[in-house]
């Protein structure tokens, strides 16, 4: 492929995919104007945050609790089948469901103080840019509320 050949269809690919970033607008007002659209407020909510530490703190303990249930409903089993060929099956995927319920444990007592930091920190990053937009002043008096 000729240089000139490459350059042109870098060109054509650009024309389909180009889009001016703006942020000033939402999709079709070029304006920039808060009349159009929504209500100009964003808002924070640690609902789903907690609600999703509290899931995650929930699991945690669900899970331990099912390896336990899981760990003791095999007690005696090894006794009672001896001689089987697939005790051995058993035992393998016996341990590979604890494996498994212990990862999920892990990932989710990680998980939760993380939700619940994230909504602690975002609720303090919105009261903090509420504090400093309250602070603009607007030209023709009043503030930017």
């Amino acid at each position: 492929m000729a240089w000139d050949e490459w350059e042109q269809i870098k060109a054509a690919s650009a024309e389909r995919h180009s889009t001016p970033m703006r942020l000033n607008h939402l999709p079709g007002d070029f304006t920039g104007s808060p009349s159009k659209g929504g209500s100009g407020t964003l808002r924070h909510t640690n609902g789903p945050w907690g609600t999703a530490a509290n899931t995650a703190d929930d699991l945690k303990t669900s899970t331990e609790s099912v390896k336990k249930g899981l760990r003791s409903s095999h007690t005696g089993v090894s006794t009672g089948a001896a001689g089987l060929a697939s005790l051995g099956a058993l035992k393998t995927v016996l341990t590979s469901w604890e494996k498994r319920l212990e990862a999920v444990r892990d990932e989710c007592t990680s998980l939760e103080p993380k939700m619940r930091a994230a909504a602690r920190d975002m609720g303090e990053t919105d009261v903090a840019v509420a504090d400093k937009a309250r602070a603009v002043h607007v030209a023709g008096g009043g503030n930017s509320r």
